[in-house]
């Protein structure tokens, strides 16, 4: 029998040099295959985050310009002919801010794209009030600093209002803003009264002169609108940056970075009082809109194509595959977009399309 506790006589080992080695060598394989799966997993990623954060910018950005193209022209339509029809009011408009004058009787629409014959800029004007075009006539004579109304206008100081003259829907004068600085409530023997000071904040819409400034003598012609407060958006591209500015207080803002095209139609009937739909670029007669023109617009088209931030990484000694054409304009698909980069075929593009009828051009 052996003795308690006695050991075992086996001999221990551990492991050997060259057993060791082994492990290391294949540890380091392991670890340099992972780095490289890493670093194509990153890659793959970045590319995956710019080119679904190019369409989730896109989207929010088409979101915005859809909601500001459908309130254009509130307030500047509710003259109504014999047919019962609303009109446009104003052919064109004086409109200031401060000292800077913005429009002095020249042609105005709610909806203006302007062409440089590549990309569009577009700017919609319109008011705040849900009374916008509800009009009511002028009561004697009324200027840049007074006016009177012959039924109530429910307007309060410091919101705006626009004089129209009863020889507007003619083109031949332009309708006025102005900025309420005081309210005198009719009397048995007095109209309701309002007044366009200069001075305070109030007045920032009553600084300047303008050329042209109507009479609006015109007995049971002249009317005046309430407005509420004035919102005039521009969007246009600098380079490939597309900007939102506001040209009444000369703000701006970025919208969205990398866009290879912006561009904007007119969906236009073929009269007045039709309801046929064309789609019309901003060129020959259409390139500065006037009244006439206004009351044939039905709708606004948009269309954006913008590039991810980031190229893709060809495969060693390939070219690059992420575009295998040029982007197409997304308005008319037989003309080629221009990339702003050499390698433009290592970026993938996205393009997007949006009608917005116009509610406020139609009634």
């Amino acid at each position: 029998m052996s003795e308690p506790g006695r050991r075992s006589a086996r001999p221990q080992r551990g492991l050997s040099i060259v057993e060791l080695m082994v492990g290391m060598v294949i540890a380091l394989i392991i670890s340099l295959a992972a780095a490289g799966s890493a670093r194509t997993f990153s890659a793959s990623q970045r590319q995956g985050i710019s080119g679904g954060g190019a369409t989730a910018n896109l989207t929010t950005t088409m979101a915005a310009i859809k909601d500001d193209a459908a309130s254009a022209g509130l307030g500047f339509f509710g003259t109504r002919n014999s047919n019962n029809q609303s009109l446009f009011s104003c052919h064109k408009l004086d409109l200031s801010y401060d000292t800077t004058v913005h429009f002095d009787a020249d042609v105005f629409s709610p909806a203006q794209i302007t062409s440089d014959g590549t990309n569009d800029q577009i700017d919609l004007v319109f008011a705040s009030s849900i009374d916008g075009g509800a009009d009511v006539l002028l009561s004697g004579t009324a200027g840049a600093g007074t006016a009177m109304t012959q039924s109530r206008l429910q307007v309060a100081t410091g919101q705006l209002v626009m004089l129209v003259p009863g020889t507007a829907a003619a083109s031949s004068q332009p309708c006025l803003v102005r900025s309420v600085t005081a309210v005198a409530a009719a009397t048995d023997d007095t109209p309701q009264t309002l007044t366009f000071g200069n001075a305070g904040a109030n007045g920032i819409y009553n600084r300047a002169a303008f050329t042209n400034t109507p009479a609006y003598n015109e007995t049971d012609k002249d009317r005046i609108t309430l407005l509420g407060m004035l919102s005039w958006r521009r969007y246009r591209l600098d380079g490939t940056t597309l900007l939102f500015e506001q040209p009444l207080t000369g703000t701006s803002a970025t919208l969205l970075r990398n866009v290879m095209s912006f561009r904007v139609q007119y969906g236009i009937a073929s009269t007045a009082t039709g309801n046929d739909l064309s789609w019309q670029d901003a060129t020959g007669s259409w390139s500065a809109v006037s009244g006439t023109e206004a009351d044939r617009i039905r709708a606004l088209r948009f269309g954006v194509v913008v590039r991810s931030a980031q190229p893709e990484r060809p495969a060693s000694g390939q070219a690059c595959e992420a575009s295998a054409e040029k982007p197409k304009d997304p308005l008319n698909p037989d003309v080629e977009v221009e990339p702003d980069v050499a390698n433009w075929d290592c970026f993938r593009y996205r393009s997007a399309t949006v009608v917005v009828p116009l509610r406020n051009f139609v009634w």
